[in-house]
């Protein structure tokens, strides 16, 4: 399924308009540091304006140690997570990057782009890109590194081609269908490859490409994926509802739990790195009546989930935000997606 450019047109004029409004309501201006309900608490560790212009994806390294932002400007950026001093820069695509990503296993990132390629480069030599990927025809909207085998990246574009490539012979090992939106592989065992095509998710084997699930249960188009660590579950997010569903070995590919945005507009989420049990919500639009941190609390499984709103008129799309949340189970450091509200060329 090809990617609507009038949904994505409509999309870029709201958020644009968002982005621009100066002026905000006292109910949301931005404190250093907020409590959600529950006991939640959110602190802001440290801010930078990363770009110029908007940034709409980051990845943190396997050890924490590094961040890698990208975005409008052509530019991939590294920086030290501790203080966000900026390492170095990546350059070398001719249009907007539409997803980063760290090789879980090796000094490797990867870009995708509207130049219809993916780079992988040397976290350590930001000079020139160590492969540069060409086949797909339109534009390239993610890529991702299989979690345990180390020459293996995959990458969709708009048109719903899927591509693995080997980093080894610098060459595409296989093209297939199935996603348009964005690419996950199951961390830890890597047996499965989730893609989000319009308003379904596809878990396909990885190693024949056959589809084991169709997550189907949303009415908008999916943009965003995430596993948890353990690989047995998966969130999918539309801007309307957010869903995750079981499909580990054994499963059935169910959904669980759904959680609607009541007016708002989801946009991404991420399930903490060590208690899968929480999960956190980004949003690019919400109603005036929420703080920028709201807990929503579910009871199935016990999971909790933190909304967090980043646009909304108070947080500028070009700048960068690292939160400590801290609650009875420690305390992750998250830096939410910026909002990609462009259309392929």
């Amino acid at each position: 399924m090809k990617v609507s450019r009038n949904q994505i047109g409509k999309k870029r004029k709201h958020q644009e308009s968002s982005a621009n409004t100066s002026e905000t309501a006292p109910e949301d201006t931005v404190a250093s540091t907020m409590d959600a309900n529950d006991g939640f608490t959110f602190t802001e560790v440290n801010s930078v304006k990363a770009s110029s212009m908007k940034v709409i994806s980051c990845h943190f390294s396997a050890d924490g140690k590094w961040l890698a932002t990208a975005g409008h400007d052509k530019k991939a950026v590294l920086w030290y997570t501790d203080g966000l001093k900026r390492k170095s820069i990546f350059e070398g695509h001719s249009s907007l990057i539409t997803d980063v990503c760290f090789s879980p296993s090796m000094p490797y990132l990867a870009t995708s782009s509207f130049d219809k390629t993916i780079r992988v480069w040397d976290a350590g030599n930001p000079r020139n890109s160590l492969h540069t990927f060409r086949g797909h025809s339109t534009c390239v909207m993610s890529v991702d590194f299989h979690p345990n085998r180390d020459d293996l990246i995959c990458s969709c574009d708009g048109d719903g081609e899927i591509r693995y490539w080997s980093i080894t012979n610098s060459n595409c090992a296989r093209v297939f269908k199935g996603g348009s939106a964005q690419i996950r592989f199951q961390p830890r065992l890597g047996r499965y490859l989730a893609a989000a095509e319009d308003c379904a998710v596809s878990i396909l084997d990885v190693e024949t490409q056959a589809r084991r699930h169709l997550l189907q249960g949303h009415v908008k188009p999916i943009h965003f994926l995430c596993w948890d660590p353990s690989g047995e579950y998966i969130a999918s997010v539309s801007e309307d509802f957010v869903r995750i569903w079981t499909v580990g070995s054994g499963d059935k590919g169910e959904c669980i739990h759904e959680l609607s945005s009541k007016g708002n507009k989801f946009y991404s989420c991420v399930f903490h790195p060590t208690n899968p049990s929480l999960l956190i919500i980004g949003c690019y639009q919400a109603s005036r009546n929420l703080h920028l941190l709201t807990t929503l609390a579910i009871t199935l499984k016990m999971l909790s989930i933190i909304f967090v709103d980043y646009v909304a008129g108070m947080v500028s799309m070009t700048d960068m935000q690292l939160w400590a949340f801290t609650s009875v189970f420690g305390t992750l450091e998250h830096d939410p997606k910026q909002v990609c509200d462009t259309s392929c060329s």
